[in-house]
């Protein structure tokens, strides 16, 4: 019995045996196929982690070298500093973050100071490299004193430096949704000098981000909420381009007690802002516009009847019919507030009548028909006009028959408003 089982015990071994060798030559056989390529990819991949390690320990030492020519070097130097600053803060944030740890804030901003422009801008470039990003390198930019560097006369800068200036400023505004205290003064004094010089647009968008990131703060209203930056918003509303940053900014302070008495009083406003609600391709603008209005309309009888005088209402019904749904949203509201103003008009009032007339008398009765026939025919001929008008923009033969339509069958009826 004990043979036979030392017999079974062997020949389990050798099976055993047998089937790791089997194991073996397979797992060998699969990595001589696949030698070449893996090695061929580790290899690779080998060179290229050598060839980045390569680059970076170059990048460094360039790093130190600029840094140091910074602190100590020429005028010269310092410009070819700079580039090399700016090329590498471009490339990642954790290079910007190294290099303010390194001190290169400081000397580039004492840059910005300099007669020479070129040396002046390439300074300005590296430090909007620098702030991209990082609160942190923002504040540290403020601490070095950038606004004590801003340029007194924007009219004797090019308009290349004067973009790259306010270019600067609308990055470093972004402290203001901060706790970072900002002289917002200083900038708001520099951003309208631009926009009121000869610039391009897109200058003037970077100067509008600068003032709507500035709005956000309350403790800016009474700086922003002036005559002079009221006027140069409206202005800049009526240009498509600069529209919806200019009258974001507007939105802002149109909910300050400061900015909404600026803009009643403001002669031109009511009808810029009904002109902008007419701007089927801007609906974002239309949209703000209303909104505007909206607050200025709300419990102000007085700035109602400035509306109601501009001809408010046929452009309402325009964008109730055809704007962006919070467009149409907004525009229906007004609509409705001039409804309720204009029954509340017609309610009869108590106090002494110059003149009355029998109801049932015969020739006040003929009178009052022929009186409401013709005004409705002047509202039913008045409605149609305003919507073949939409029609029209809306570039529908289809929509204007419809439109037709829509005023016939419902001539009998009384206006929405």
């Amino acid at each position: 019995m004990s043979g036979h089982s030392s017999t079974w015990h062997l020949a389990f071994t050798k099976l055993r045996f047998f089937a790791r060798i089997r194991r073996f030559l397979q797992l060998k056989s699969h990595i001589k196929r696949h030698e070449p390529s893996d090695l061929s990819y580790n290899r690779a991949k080998v060179a290229d982690a050598s060839d980045q390690e390569g680059q970076k320990e170059e990048e460094m030492v360039i790093l130190q070298r600029s840094v140091k020519k910074l602190h100590f070097g020429s005028c010269e130097e310092k410009d070819v500093a700079a580039k090399d600053i700016k090329r590498l803060a471009s490339e990642s944030l954790n290079w910007r973050k190294l290099m303010a740890e390194l001190g290169v804030v400081p000397p580039l901003v004492g840059m910005v100071g300099s007669e020479v422009v070129a040396r002046r801008r390439l300074a300005v470039q590296a430090l909007i490299e620098l702030a991209n990003g990082t609160y942190t390198n923002k504040a540290l930019i403020m601490d070095a004193g950038i606004l004590s560097k801003l340029p007194k006369n924007i009219g004797i800068l090019e308009e290349e430096t004067v973009h790259d200036f306010a270019q600067l400023m609308l990055s470093l505004s972004s402290l203001a949704n901060s706790q970072f205290p900002i002289n917002s003064s200083i900038i708001i004094s520099f951003v309208i000098s631009v926009l009121e010089a000869d610039s391009s647009l897109d200058t003037k968008e970077s100067c509008l981000g600068t003032l709507y990131s500035l709005s956000n703060m309350l403790d800016n209203a009474k700086t922003l909420a002036s005559h002079t930056v009221i006027d140069i918003l409206l202005g800049l509303s009526s240009i498509k381009q600069t529209s919806e940053k200019a009258l974001a900014t507007l939105g802002n302070l149109v909910v300050t007690s400061m900015g909404k008495k600026t803009l009643e009083s403001n002669p031109m406003m009511v009808k810029s802002l009904i002109e902008i609600m007419t701007w089927d391709d801007k609906p974002r603008s239309q949209e703000v516009s209303a909104y505007v209005l909206m607050i200025l309309a709300h419990q102000s009888p007085v700035q109602r009847q400035k509306m109601a005088n501009a001809g408010i209402v046929p452009v309402l019904l325009q964008v109730s019919l055809l704007g962006s749904p919070l467009a149409q949203k907004r525009a229906m509201k007004l609509l409705q507030w001039f409804k309720e103003e204009r029954q509340t008009r017609m309610r009869p009032h108590s106090g002494p009548q110059t003149q009355k007339f029998s109801a049932c008398s015969p020739v006040n009765q003929r009178d009052v028909i022929q009186g409401k026939k013709i005004m409705k025919n002047m509202v039913k001929q008045s409605l149609y006009k305003n919507m073949e008008s939409m029609a029209r923009r809306a570039n529908g033969d289809e929509g204007s028959s419809k439109l037709k339509y829509l005023v016939i069958s419902s001539s009998s009826k009384s206006l929405p408003y």
